[in-house]
């Protein structure tokens, strides 16, 4: 499995603080506590990353992604009572656009934290 070490970490680092703090809270918290236990775990990542969007080699933007994980895994952080279709298509976007192959979308909005891992 691509990095699947690295996904296991990075969402046991994710149930650990949904355990802590539990649903409901607004999506930066989430994504500060997120870093503070990576950090804890000693995973390099980095916060708010950005990527540049080029279309037939012509720089039109760029984009953010809530965490980039040791330049390999990206990851989305959600905090909504259910996930929908557009936060799945746009975790397929980020890799694909960040030249990155998995991505995970973490919601921590619901009872439970919902882990979506997702492979191009």
């Amino acid at each position: 499995m691509l990095h699947g070490e690295l996904s296991y970490r990075i969402i046991g680092c994710a149930q650990r603080v949904h355990g802590e703090l539990g649903p409901g809270l607004p999506e930066s918290v989430y994504q500060r506590a997120l870093s503070t236990e990576l950090v804890a775990q000693k995973i390099p990542f980095e916060a708010e990353a950005r990527f540049p969007v080029a279309y037939k080699g012509t720089l039109c933007g760029e984009f953010r992604v809530d965490l980039c994980v040791d330049e390999k895994v990206i990851v989305e952080l959600k905090a909504v009572e259910a996930l929908c279709d557009q936060h799945e298509a746009q975790l397929l976007t980020y890799p694909r656009a960040g030249g990155l192959r998995v991505g995970l979308l973490l919601n921590f909005g619901q009872p439970r934290l919902a882990v979506k891992r997702m492979v191009l």
